[in-house]
């Protein structure tokens, strides 16, 4: 096997793992927060910030490892072909969306989920925080399926 197709073995995982966690997490936790059972919530909460670590980051880590790999391994210059300066600018946007406001919102969700997961009364700040996911994390999530359109076409 060449050392291309193993970096995009690699690569092809990353985004399998990470577009399947964001996509999958971001629907379970809105089906989660819509049972407005304060048990169901605080235990999908948890489940979001674990999931995103162990699929989301790692996902990130292995699309890293494979693209900038393929990029080596075919003497592609990073900043050259309009694609790749889309596809990277795309992720990098949606990182930051991820680490300046969902990661702080799932942070804070889950220390609120903590006080309610016996069963008590649900906070509004709660609410305002889910609604601040939601909008965000679908916009990050929009930001990488837009990317797939330009790592698979390659426009010029």
């Amino acid at each position: 096997m060449s050392s291309y197709l193993a970096f995009k073995i690699v690569h092809i995982l990353g985004v399998v793992l990470f577009l399947g966690n964001i996509i999958v997490t971001g629907v379970w936790k809105v089906l989660a927060d819509r049972t407005n059972d304060p048990r169901t919530i605080a235990y999908a909460q948890t489940l979001v910030t674990l999931t995103d670590w162990i699929f989301t980051a790692g996902g990130v880590v292995l699309i890293l490892i494979g693209a900038y790999g393929m990029v080596w391994v075919a003497g592609l210059n990073p900043l050259g072909p309009a694609w790749l300066i889309w596809g990277q600018s795309l992720f990098i946007a949606s990182g930051i969306i991820w680490v300046a406001i969902l990661i702080p919102t799932q942070i804070a969700q889950a220390r609120e989920a903590r006080a309610f997961a016996d069963g008590g009364p649900i906070p509004e700040t709660y609410w305002r925080q889910s609604r601040r996911w939601v909008i965000w994390g679908t916009i990050a999530t929009l930001l990488p399926l837009a990317n797939l359109y330009f790592m698979v076409v390659k426009p010029a």
